[in-house]
């Protein structure tokens, strides 16, 4: 039993001080208060036109506002918007993670300690996951709003935070990796968010490809696996395909960071 708990131990304790080290430098505060601030700008554009289009509807006979289903017209917009807000962000979050150990010279102790690779990886990934949640978590505030005042369906919203924690988990895994190869922070933020980028057109690569090609495009589209989640449907597809990307960018991480190993 105690072999058992020592993993879990190691993992709990450097994800803890990830968590930490975001909170003692003003990397947690600016990237919550960035991603809060964005969601909240968004949140109010997208209720705005809501409102509008409420008072269209109402203004024709149709029944008024309630005619207008707040999940899909509300809720699945603001939620594909705060698609992008993750693609600015999540940069800011990972890239710190391995680039500062090198830089720092820590990572030599990392490496030296009984610590395995894969508890060094997990804890670092927990890590940055945790400050994520946080930032979602910032959200609700703004949708609390929506259940006082209006009648969204809870259901596809759970569904919705599920599909945003997926596709973030799968944001962390390539910054966990892209960091773990160089030890200048910039230079692992520049190369997360043009890595994300990539990811992000992808869709549109594929719309001017053959159909073959098309398929395989479309199918390695991380955002095109959102857009079930965004309107409240969950597929087991979509779940598998997120946590397959999570694992593969946590393998590649391991080899990179084993990679280190032998040359320390």
């Amino acid at each position: 039993r105690p072999s058992q708990e020592q993993p879990m131990r190691n993992i709990f304790a450097i994800a803890q001080k990830e968590l930490k080290a975001y909170f003692a430098s003003p990397i947690a505060y600016v990237v919550i208060g960035l991603f809060a601030l964005l969601f909240g700008y968004f949140y109010s554009a997208i209720l705005s036109f809501f409102l509008r289009q409420s008072l269209q509807v109402g203004q024709f006979g149709f029944g008024g506002p309630t005619t207008i289903n707040v999940n899909q017209h509300l809720i699945r917009p603001l939620m594909l918007q705060t698609n992008f807000l993750i693609l600015i962000v999540m940069p800011m979050v990972t890239m710190r993670s391995y680039s500062e150990e090198k830089r720092s010279g820590t990572i030599e102790l990392l490496l030296t300690s009984p610590v395995s690779d894969w508890h060094i990886i997990l804890g670092k990934f927990a890590g940055a996951m945790a400050l994520y949640g946080m930032m979602l978590a910032a959200t609700l505030l703004h949708i609390g709003f929506l259940f006082i005042y209006g009648e969204p369906e809870w259901m596809p919203v759970a569904i919705s935070y599920l599909g945003l924690l997926l596709l973030g988990g799968c944001f962390v895994s390539v910054g966990l990796l892209i960091s773990s190869m160089t030890r200048n922070q910039a230079v692992s933020g520049i190369a997360t968010t043009l890595v994300f980028l990539l990811l992000w057109v992808t869709p549109w690569m594929a719309d001017s490809a053959g159909p073959v090609t098309r398929e395989v495009l479309m199918y390695l589209s991380i955002i095109e696996h959102f857009e079930d989640f965004s309107r409240g449907v969950l597929d087991t597809k979509h779940v598998v395909y997120y946590l397959s990307f999570i694992i593969f960018g946590l393998f590649l991480t391991a080899k990179s960071v084993e990679s280190e190993r032998w040359r320390s």
